[in-house]
């Protein structure tokens, strides 16, 4: 694992409407780390994961990669990261495969048929490689959405629930590819409301908000 704090936050702040949902907050995140954000509903979760994409502007405080603002490194920074929210961002009249490609044009990547099909089997959508993405379920939409994230090529990883949707099985393949991912030296930063086997990555648990209380949701 490297020390070098590709991505870090400085004295950061977020408000929806007159309301404050975080201030002063200060991380760094080196290659070979997981950065697990909790809290709890509308503690601002899924608000710092759209500052550190730059889908939103701070109150307060910046986003950072390679110590540069996110702002003014925005072409290398989009490059090096890939984001998943809560919308699977698929187009219902494309096939898997087509919405992966198109995916990858849009960035400005080429990915071929023999790629993005082993990405897609890798997800267990072998059976539903020529199907529209509109007559599958939301469970396989979102294996879909999850193939993309692993023809990217990114170094970050930003994830607000992948789970969400996902059985028991799929849990264990984003669990396999999150270990992938850190393992080989990437970065990823996720919220998740469900448990994680992720034995042997280095995880570091960001609290957004004031700690749950034990009869909190």
């Amino acid at each position: 694992m490297s020390d070098t704090p590709y991505l870090s936050v400085h004295e950061l702040a977020c408000a929806r409407g007159e309301r404050t949902l975080f201030s002063a907050m200060n991380f760094q995140l080196g290659t070979g780390q997981l950065l697990l954000v909790l809290g709890g509903n509308g503690r601002g979760k899924t608000s710092l994961l759209r500052l550190l994409c730059g889908l939103a502007q701070p109150l307060a405080g910046e986003v950072r990669w390679r110590g540069q603002a996110i702002g003014a490194a925005r072409e290398e920074y989009h490059r090096s990261m890939a984001y998943i929210g809560h919308v699977n961002g698929i187009k219902d009249d494309l096939t898997p495969m087509e919405n992966l490609r198109l995916s990858a044009a849009l960035a400005g990547r080429n990915l071929d048929e023999a790629t993005a099909t082993q990405s897609l089997i890798k997800l267990g959508l072998e059976r539903c490689l020529d199907l529209p993405a509109r007559v599958l379920s939301f469970g396989q939409r979102r294996r879909v959405t999850l193939a993309g994230l692993m023809t990217a090529g990114a170094l970050l990883w930003i994830l607000d629930e992948p789970l969400t949707g996902l059985d028991i099985h799929g849990v264990a393949l984003v669990e396999g590819l999150l270990r992938d991912q850190v393992t080989g030296g990437g970065m990823v930063v996720m919220t998740t409301h469900q448990p994680l086997s992720l034995d042997g990555v280095a995880t570091v648990p960001l609290q957004v908000g004031p700690l749950l209380q034990p009869d909190e949701d």
